[in-house]
């Protein structure tokens, strides 16, 4: 029997530290399960990068069917029991979270980034001395990409429309044209501003995208305005409006109820009268702080009771209720409206007033109420249509990326140019700073060089070119440090220029993509023991009762 522990000197007896039942894999054999590890992830994805990726269909617990090539959603459907393709697997998430772009890229690079180390540990290289390395190459790395890289004027449409073009031509959607691609760029720039030379393009908070299955794709816009799935709370309200005045609300127009139990007492028949009245004094109080401002449009997040209805309604208003808090920060955004806590606390400075029309439409089998044509908005809606929810899914999720691209283009105006050129040039100017290092940094320099090729192999792999020959004549390009803009065209397997094919990468996501992979890879070569062990009790005992003796007859 073996126990985890550390043994004395001789003639000592061996201290026991962890229980018998923990499982600990230490040393050289630890790095080499957790490269694998590593790499068995990197290999899932590695056919979903390029023009030419493949798709990969995933089956949920559910039952429900998972078609793309985006390596975050792919990644994220993927259990996993290794802890190390569990760190993997959130790199991903890291990228998507960031940048928006580049989920595929990151795993592919970081796997090779293990794969390349192999042989320094094989050499009895310290880990210690691969990651000091590895980020000494990762700082240089960074040097060459910022004098690599070209500044476009980011107000100019059709310079930020080519470099989303770039982003989706590896997905599903560039087989409908510049559609999604002037989606993408319209809603970012509705959305953007500019403060004290800040600039602030918030996807998440500001652009919503609404999928509505049927109609065609060419019937999928940017509104300049927000649509929520809400209807009218009573038929005599107006279903259109012009120029309507805007009050948005986060407060109940009804009585105050009881938090849990209320218990009223009444001793005459008289008081169950006072008792209502005084429910309708407190409701036409607050309809009354409301009307005063004479408001054609009321929105609530909370609830709205038949006797409101009945006073709004009385007074030609159109109200809505139990709206989500995302949807009415975006309506006060497009609007110019001021969420208000208290009926009483309203003034004029707080109607929304930019909204040109208010109008309800049916689509499909709901109704939609639509906020449109409103003066600058800074929130909008983008409509989807489709022949089926599937469809919708990925295009929604093509369309993410590209709101990102064109969102880090505002942000940074800075390219690079793709198609693996930028890894090329990397690579090349690594390997000529490792020509004249001493030492076992220069090892780590010719490993991530050597890395930094898994993106222009994988894509020549993808469009079944000859690898060899192509990677070769990439090289021959590249030497030198000349002609930086040459890399894989993905259509055709062939090496190109980039810049005459225009084929460009954000600086951000380029930049992103290098620091996670490498900062992940070091980070796992840094892990030299794994413990571990059954810490829920009914575990426990169910693997004590597998492990006791049968009963004797």
């Amino acid at each position: 029997m073996s126990f985890f522990g550390q043994a004395g000197r001789p003639g000592q007896p061996q201290v026991m530290v962890m229980k018998t039942q923990n499982k600990r894999e230490h040393g050289r054999k630890t790095q080499m399960v957790n490269i694998q590890a590593a790499k068995a992830v990197a290999d899932v994805i590695r056919t979903t990068l390029g023009p030419k990726s493949m798709l990969k269909m995933i089956l949920d617990m559910g039952g429900g069917i998972l078609l793309t090539n985006d390596g975050n959603a792919i990644l994220r459907e993927i259990d996993v029991s290794h802890p190390a393709a569990k760190s993997m697997i959130q790199l991903s998430r890291a990228q998507d979270e960031e940048v928006g772009d580049g989920t595929t890229s990151v795993i592919i690079l970081a796997g090779e980034m293990l794969t390349s180390a192999v042989p320094l540990i094989e050499r009895s290289i310290h880990p210690s001395q691969i990651t000091h390395g590895y980020f000494a190459a990762l700082e240089e790395a960074k040097k060459v990409l910022a004098n690599m890289a070209t500044t476009v004027d980011n107000d100019d449409v059709t310079q930020i429309a080519r470099v989303v073009r770039s982003c989706l031509g590896t997905k599903f959607s560039s087989r409908f044209g510049d559609l999604v691609v002037d989606l993408a760029v319209q809603s970012v720039r509705m959305i953007s501003t500019s403060e004290g030379g800040l600039k602030e393009s918030d996807i998440k908070r500001f652009a919503r995208i609404e999928r509505i299955p049927g109609g065609s794709m060419e019937d999928s816009k940017v509104l300049d305005g927000i649509m929520i799935n809400k209807d009218i709370t009573h038929p005599r309200m107006r279903r259109t409006i012009e120029n309507p005045r805007i009050v948005l609300l986060d407060c109940p127009l009804e009585y105050k109820k009881g938090e849990s139990q209320t218990d009223v007492e009444l001793t005459a028949e008289e008081h169950f009268e006072a008792l209502l009245k005084l429910e309708e004094k407190e409701i036409r109080e607050m309809c009354d702080h409301i009307l005063r401002l004479k408001p054609d449009v009321v929105v609530t997040e909370k609830g709205l009771s038949d006797l409101a209805q009945h006073f709004l309604v009385s007074n030609g208003v159109t109200a809505l209720r139990r709206l989500k808090k995302t949807d009415n920060m975006r309506i006060a955004r497009a609007v110019g409206a001021t969420i208000v806590h208290r009926p009483d606390e309203l003034r004029e400075e707080h109607i929304g007033t930019k909204c040109k029309k208010f109008d309800i439409r049916k689509i499909g089998d709901e109704y939609f109420t639509f906020f449109e044509e409103c003066e600058d908005p800074k929130a909008c809606t983008i409509l989807l249509r489709g022949a089926s929810t599937d469809v919708l899914r990925e295009i929604e999720r093509n369309l993410q990326d590209a709101m990102f691209v064109a969102r880090n283009v505002v942000y940074d105006p800075r390219l690079l140019p793709g198609g693996g050129a930028c890894e090329m040039t990397v690579s090349q100017a690594l390997n000529e700073r490792a020509q004249h290092m001493k030492g076992s940094a220069q090892y780590a320099f010719r490993a991530v060089a050597e890395a930094l090729e898994v993106i222009p192999r994988t894509l020549c792999q993808n469009c079944g070119a000859d690898t060899i020959r192509i990677m070769t004549a990439l090289r021959a390009k590249h030497a030198n440090g000349e002609n930086v803009t040459w890399g894989i065209n993905g259509e055709s397997g062939e090496i190109a220029d980039m810049a005459e094919v225009s084929v460009w990468e954000p600086f951000l996501v380029k930049e992103q993509t290098f620091k996670t992979a490498i900062e992940s890879a070091c980070m796992i070569l840094r892990i030299d023991d794994i413990v571990s062990g059954v810490s829920n009790p009914e575990a426990q005992e169910q693997q004590a009762r597998q492990q006791a003796p049968p009963p004797e007859e």
